[in-house]
């Protein structure tokens, strides 16, 4: 059976020019009419295929689009993208001393056999501030997707505040949650617009207050409109470093209870980094927050670190006694920071 296709049209179109083209076939024509009748050919099978690419795209989108926050299914497979679902909404107004508790859990994505991650097991208090270090690829974004439930377990359980994930209103559960992603994503707009995205309702002393911690408020008042001055797309036109801070400032501009920067300061420069971590740690007691790095100088004064190697926890403590203890940890301190230096 032939299968006809845009790519065996293109081919097609392309051998039969080529033919043309000979000067011993019967068929020969001007060279340059016949070349010209071929870009033709091969524009239009490429705006084919354009065409229905983008209508599949577009279908999708406008299923984004429809969909009402809170709905959804609540049956979801492992691994699997979570969307916006309303299984039972959690009891409110009760008192949690931990703010994540990890059992046993272990992680592949849809269509792939290997675990992302191991047997991870460990326990947060409210107010901790918790580093996860290791190389590439070794699990810490998987981990930290799972918390909000962006990607679902294949084992174990994940507690937030003191109730499973899955038994949780993921409305409720995200808004507890400032997440902020290695991709520093801004939208075309003003400062204000793409701080207000975190939080509709904030006003100008919340927003300043979140570019003060975020180490933005310096570059955002050098600005000749200040937090009205306009942004491009993706944050054409500011440095990679201070697109990371505000999108940082974005996510604490919601007054969550647990912030996630996912290696969210790899831009930023040793100074910059640290002053950012003083910030965070006086919000000590205020808020959870999580930081992935492959920086030890950004995780070294954490509550908690969590090693992680080849998707497996490595090692966890603090970072006096991770050096004692976990080889992985000390390599990596060694290898950045010459074993004596101070972040």
């Amino acid at each position: 059976m032939c299968r006809l296709d845009w790519k065996t049209i293109q081919n097609g179109s392309s051998n039969c020019v080529k033919q043309c083209l000979q000067h011993d076939s019967p068929f020969s024509v001007g060279p340059n009419y016949l070349s010209q009748i071929l870009v033709e050919l091969v524009k239009f099978a490429n705006l084919v295929l354009t065409i229905t690419k983008s209508l599949a795209c577009a279908d999708r989108i406008q299923q984004v689009l429809d969909q009402e926050a809170g709905e959804g299914t609540t049956k979801e497979e492992p691994g699997q993208v979570i969307g916006i679902n309303a299984p039972a909404e959690p009891e409110l107004g009760i008192v949690h001393s931990e703010a994540i508790r990890f059992d046993h859990v272990s992680m592949h994505y849809l269509g792939v056999e290997v675990d992302a991650l191991t047997d991870i097991s460990f326990q947060v208090k409210i107010g901790q501030t918790v580093g996860i270090i290791g190389g590439t690829g070794s699990g810490k974004s998987t981990l930290v997707n799972l918390i909000p439930r962006f990607y679902d377990t294949t084992k174990g359980r994940i507690q937030v505040l003191g109730k499973d994930v899955k038994e949780q209103s993921l409305r409720v559960l995200r808004n507890q949650f400032g997440v902020v992603p290695q991709h520093a994503t801004l939208f075309r707009g003003t400062i204000r617009e793409n701080l207000l995205w975190g939080n509709g309702n904030a006003t100008n002393e919340d927003l300043w207050d979140a570019l003060s911690i975020a180490q933005a408020s310096d570059f955002v008042q050098s600005k000749p409109k200040g937090l009205d001055e306009m942004i491009e797309q993706n944050g054409r036109n500011i440095s990679g470093g201070q697109r990371q801070r505000l999108t940082i400032a974005r996510a604490l501009v919601r007054k969550p209870a647990i912030l996630i920067l996912d290696d969210s300061s790899s831009a930023l420069d040793y100074s910059t980094d640290a002053a950012l971590r003083q910030a965070l740690r006086d919000l000590s007691g205020k808020v959870t927050v999580i930081v992935t790095s492959q920086r030890a100088s950004t995780v070294r004064f954490s509550d908690l670190i969590l090693v992680l190697e080849d998707g497996a926890l490595a090692g966890s403590g603090t970072h006096e006694q991770l050096l004692q203890k976990c080889q992985v940890y000390r390599e990596i301190y060694r290898s950045q920071l010459g074993g004596g230096g101070r972040a």
